[in-house]
């Protein structure tokens, strides 16, 4: 292609030149980088289309949004790989009373700097001005903390706190206590902690939003520790073949059903004995059960206890209390044959008792039907461990209340004449 020179003569341009003419007219200006773009996040600043040349400009803003971003939270003893959140909770183990405390404090997100890209100043500036939104993936911020102890029947030993609503700050500071903690439940089991969400507008619960998991074996008797862990997603496991007996049957379950299908103990219960010299006998007191075996449909019992002294004949040995509705802790401080005195009395001189045999048991109350057996103890001159321990220090020393902790034995007692 040729044009006119400015002597006159023909000047040869090549395409190039003659596209780029054409196209952009004037000086070639230089092709803008991706990231012009895409500027970095900077709170409190407006968004702005970085022009070349302007980096000078927003070095001031970024000094003072620095200024105002708040100091990095403490790690604690919690793992950073995780953007699930963390809970803050203190455990007790009161040995004296048999015991578990677990008192939940608080629970906070936690966001991941490498997750985004940031380096931790810019991640907690992002934290700081982002406080208070929903959790993106339900929108729900009313949650409450659930505890199990793992392993063994999980409604048995499912506690709560109150709901929290209306935060991603969530403050309980609630107690839940398990009793009938004892050393031998510290050496084996596990607390399971969960930070679940409030379902009560759906049909199907919601799945919790992370938990976490503590080795009881790791406390110091009548020592508090207190934990700042990172919560971590719900552990599942492959479903047995002998559950999958419906259509539509999801192949995984939560590791909670195995835990409950495996689970081995019937029960325990706590009951008071004091030899009364005043009135010349034997007083019972039954306080409270714990972890009983579940022997309805719906995961419960209804549980009462009997108390047989042997041998004996007529009312006055035997006993029943009254029956507790819908439970696997039933309490029962307040029964007996009169509210006046809420304990059992079985006359009779020291020497006399201690040739027979307390028989307690556990059942569970069915209308129309015969009544489940759920568990029960022996206590005598017979008996070994803690309940040959138990009745011979009640009947050594009178006027002393002494209560105690026993296991429930899966098989009926078998008693001769």
């Amino acid at each position: 292609m040729a044009c006119a020179g400015p002597a006159g003569g023909r000047q040869r341009v090549s395409m190039q030149e003659h596209m780029a003419i054409d196209v952009s007219p004037g000086p070639i200006q230089p092709i803008r980088l991706i990231s012009d773009y895409f500027p970095h996040f900077y709170p409190f600043l407006e968004p702005v289309l970085r022009a070349p040349g302007s980096q000078t400009m927003l070095a001031p803003a970024i000094h003072s949004a620095s200024q105002l971003q708040p100091n990095p939270e403490p790690e604690g003893d919690s793992d950073d790989s995780t953007a699930l959140g963390t809970l803050e909770f203190t455990l007790l183990f009161d040995a004296d009373n048999s015991t578990l405390h677990c008192t939940a404090h608080r629970a906070k997100v936690r966001m991941k700097a490498a997750v985004l890209g940031w380096d931790k100043p810019q991640a907690s500036a992002f934290i700081f001005c982002f406080q208070g939104l929903k959790p993106l993936a339900s929108g729900s911020v009313d949650t409450y903390v659930k505890a199990n102890l793992l392993p063994g029947a999980i409604k048995a030993s499912q506690l709560r706190t109150r709901t929290v609503r209306g935060t991603r700050g969530p403050v309980w500071e609630e107690t839940l206590t398990y009793h009938g903690f004892t050393y031998q439940d510290a050496g084996r089991k596990t607390l399971r902690l969960c930070v679940c969400e409030d379902s009560r507008l759906r049909r199907r619960r919601a799945p919790p939003l992370g938990e976490l998991r503590v080795p009881l074996r790791k406390l110091v008797p009548n020592q508090a520790r207190s934990f700042d862990i990172c919560l971590e997603k719900r552990r599942l496991t492959k479903r047995p073949k002998s559950l999958d007996t419906a259509r539509g049957m999801s192949l995984y379950e939560e590791e909670e059903m195995e835990a409950e299908v495996s689970g081995e103990e019937r029960g325990r219960i706590l009951l008071s004995l004091c030899y009364s010299s005043q009135r010349g006998g034997l007083l019972v007191g039954v306080l409270r059960c714990a972890h009983l075996a579940p022997m309805d449909a719906n995961g419960y019992s209804d549980p009462f206890v009997r108390l047989f002294l042997h041998p004996g004949s007529g009312k006055r040995s035997k006993y029943k209390t009254s029956v507790r509705r819908k439970t696997l802790n039933p309490e029962f401080n307040e029964v007996g044959h009169s509210w006046e005195n809420p304990e059992f009395f079985y006359a009779g001189h020291r020497e006399e008792l201690a040739q027979k045999t307390l028989l307690v048991s556990v059942w569970d109350y069915d209308l129309g039907t015969a009544d489940d057996f759920i568990g029960g103890v022996q206590l005598s001159n017979r008996a070994s461990g803690e309940r040959l321990r138990h009745w011979h220090e009640c009947l050594s020393h009178s006027d002393r209340r002494l209560e105690l902790w026993h296991l429930l034995d899966s098989v009926p007692p078998q008693l001769g004449d």
